[in-house]
């Protein structure tokens, strides 16, 4: 999000929000992730006007298609231990999230306008407590034999996912946080693999 006419560096509103630490937004203006050569020189989903269009994706070939998606709901250390001990009213925020992950990634074609619908072969969501957080981590890995990517179907059931558990647990806590919705790695396709750089030390 970057406002016209202001100095701010593209990137830095994430800073503001809490969403990257100083070292990581230091590594976004170093190139070492934020790497625009590794970029397509012209985006895919508008024509030569500039208007929005579904990419025509019959003539490319049908191959093995795989991506992995993250995202962290951030909490009170009081919820975190509500939703161990099962004690909240709704019941059983896990389950519900990682149901409610694998439902949004097969949905990803009717909410992301420009998602070709897909036959998934393989979701799976794991929903994890993390007392460091504290909150839940979230990790979802979606697979399929087809002619474009499931990368928009493993951040769709990571989003949901976290959605969900604020859902469940609102109630007691309406300071929640959904962290870090990132594309941990894709395999597949005409333009290969990829996986996100980790971070120094």
């Amino acid at each position: 999000m970057h406002i016209s006419g202001s100095t701010q560096r593209p990137g830095e509103w994430l800073l503001l929000r809490g969403m990257r630490s100083q070292r990581e937004l230091d590594r976004v203006y170093s190139g070492s992730v934020f790497d625009t050569r590794n970029m397509t020189k012209d985006l895919t989903h508008t024509d030569a006007s500039g208007a929005v269009r579904m990419v025509d994706v019959g003539d490319k070939p049908s191959t093995d298609r795989r991506a992995r998606a993250e995202a962290s709901v951030v909490m009170s250390a009081s919820t975190l231990e509500l939703i161990r001990t099962n004690a909240l009213k709704k019941g059983d925020v896990l389950s519900t999230a990682r149901l409610a992950g694998i439902q949004a990634a097969k949905q990803t074609g009717n909410l992301i306008p420009l998602c070709h619908p897909l036959m998934l072969a393989h979701i799976d969501v794991l929903c994890a407590l993390d007392d460091t957080l504290p909150g839940v981590r979230i990790s979802t890995e979606v697979r399929c034999q087809g002619r474009t990517g499931v990368e928009m179907e493993a951040l769709t059931a990571a989003s949901v996912a976290a959605l969900t558990v604020i859902d469940m647990a609102k109630a007691v806590d309406r300071s929640m946080m959904i962290q870090s919705v990132q594309l941990i790695e894709k395999s597949g396709g005409q333009k290969g693999d990829w996986k996100r750089p980790a971070l120094p030390e």
